[in-house]
Formats: C-alpha cells, structure tokens, sequence
C-alpha cells in the first residue's frame, strides 16, 4: 500500500469527523501541524502527500524521489510549487466548490452584523441597558435597510454568484465586476466595471481568486471613491486588501464599515491595522468552516487520491 501523509489534518478535522476513507486507501501517517522546518522530514517516505496551509515549495519536492501525488485540502492552491511538480509529472490535485454555500452563508451573516449591529445590541441588553431605558426601544448604531440598496460583487464564480441570488432575495440591486461576463451571465446581476462597482455599491463584497495582478488592488483610491455610507466585505483572500489603506479609511469616515474573515497574514500579525481599526468586523477565516461543508471536502479529498490510485485522477489542476 501507498505511503499517504497529512501534513496538517486538525483544522479540517479537529476531531468531529472521520479519516476512515482515506485510511482505507493507504498506510496514513497524520499530523495535526508541521512547522515549515519539518515538512520534509515529515514527508520523506510520503508517495502521496496531502496539505492544507503547510508549504510544499520547489526544494521539498525535488528532495522527495518517492513522491507521486499532491493533494490540497483546500481550493487554493498556491502553497505548492505547481510548476515543478509538473516537472516531475506529480499531478497536484484541489477541492472545488465544497464550501460555497458556507461562505455565501457567513458573507450575509457579516453584513446583517454591520446592518444591525445584533451582537453590540444583544450585549448592551445583558448589561442591563434595555431594563434602565426609559424608552420601549433604542439603537446604539444607524440600523441599514437592504431592500433597495445596491450590492457590487467582484467575482462572479460560483461563490459570487451563491452571493448574489441571496442579495436578489433581500430585494436588492446587484450589480458585478467579473473577468467572464458572456460565459457567466446570471438573471438579475449586471456587469459594470470595477470603478462603477465601486462607486455605486452600498456594499462591496470581494469573491475573486489572489493572483499577482489584484494583490492590494482595494487600495485607498479606490476606497475613496465608495460612498460614505458604504461596507466593504472580504470573505475570499486578504491581501486583495492593503490593509494600512483600508484601515486609515475606517478611522477617517471615508466608509462606513467593513467586514472580514481574511487577513493577509494569519493568524494576524502584531500591529496588523486592522485588528483595532473602527466599524471593524473580523472573524477566524471560518466561512469554509461548517460541518457540512468539512465533510465534503473529505470526501472529495479521500475521492481524489482514490481517482489517483486507480489511474484516472480528478481534479488536476496542474
């Protein structure tokens, strides 16, 4: 049987789910993590290798003569060093579309929480606010109305598009800013540039995939030219974000709130801006995070090295 290595199993399951499939298929070493130091030690007798977040760079492949295959427990796969694993004909396979309906959940779950502020009200009633008002009711921020309002999505896969059949369910106006406009026309989405999704957007949610050219592209031009009254949500990558720019325009007014389950580095680094930036909502990245959609991406990950072991592999993306 095949030597399977799991770099870094815990975030995917931290003990809720079941490795039996894959165990079935190989003789499985795993780890919960790997420090960088140790991933070539670790994946020394690995013929398949299966990472989350743990790097496997050009070096560590080419130091592994017994490696066959790569697996990423994720969609994104920039962690591995795609170009030489061609090279040596090792196919480097991903997850796709496991967790869309996830984080299209949590990207409204952040802007009802930036609408409605329901966790600042639910605290102020614990601390005993709403039994020392006078009034039968009150509001510690501006509560926002959807219906109506316009929503920019920039990205329209199938992530963007989850996201905008749910703004289309609030009744709102949703405009996108996408690369493939004719392959991916959707009823009730129109196209605009980037600088019209900006400018018209109540709220502007980012769906598009890192790459060198849109790294920090939501920079503070491009912030100052949203409305006031605007929120800015990042439920896909966080340096598409210049975090330094997007904090300044927090504190200065220029919107009037942002939302984000990514960061450019995380877990943060000391100092990041944004952590203590005003009208700021962070969670853990924990939009792919739902039971449901851990279990799919087992499945499929389990799926993908039993494709490669029976010679027909499936989700290539090298």
């Amino acid at each position: 049987m095949k030597n399977i290595v799991v770099l870094d199993g815990y975030t995917l399951n931290p003990g809720d789910l079941d490795w039996g499939a894959l165990e079935a298929l190989g003789n499985v070493k795993m780890y919960d993590r790997t420090p960088e130091a140790e991933v070539l030690s670790r994946a020394q007798d690995a013929h398949i290798l299966l990472t989350n977040k743990a790097i496997i760079n050009a070096d560590t492949i080419r130091q592994l003569p017994q490696l066959e295959y790569i697996g990423v427990t994720a969609t994104g796969y920039n962690v591995v060093d795609i170009a030489v694993a061609r090279s040596r004909q090792i196919p480097v396979s991903n997850v796709p579309a496991y967790s869309t309906a996830s984080v299209a959940q949590l990207t409204f779950a952040l802007i009802l929480e930036l609408c409605h502020h329901t966790g600042l009200h639910a605290e102020s009633v614990r601390a005993g606010e709403w039994g020392r008002s006078s009034d039968f009711s009150y509001w510690k921020t501006p509560l926002t109305e959807l219906a109506g309002n316009t929503l920019g999505i920039v990205g329209l896969g199938q992530i963007g598009q989850a996201v905008a059949r749910i703004g289309l369910a609030f009744g709102m106006k949703v405009i996108a800013y996408h690369k493939h406009p004719d392959r991916d026309k959707m009823e009730g989405v129109t196209f605009v540039d980037l600088a019209t999704c900006f400018r018209e957007a109540d709220v502007v949610s980012l769906h598009c995939p890192l790459n060198a050219a849109n790294k920090e592209f939501v920079n503070a031009a491009l912030l100052s030219t949203m409305k006031k009254a605007a929120f800015l949500v990042n439920t896909s990558r966080g340096p598409l974000v210049k975090e330094a720019d997007l904090a300044r325009a927090l504190a200065e007014g220029v919107i009037a709130g942002a939302a984000l389950d990514v960061l450019s580095v995380e877990p943060p680094l000391a100092g990041n801006p944004l952590v203590t930036a005003p009208h700021t909502i962070i969670t853990p990245h924990i939009a792919w995070a739902t039971q449901a959609a851990r279990k799919r991406l087992m499945h499929t990950t389990a799926e993908n090295v039993k494709a490669f072991l029976g010679g027909a592999p499936q989700n290539i993306i090298n």
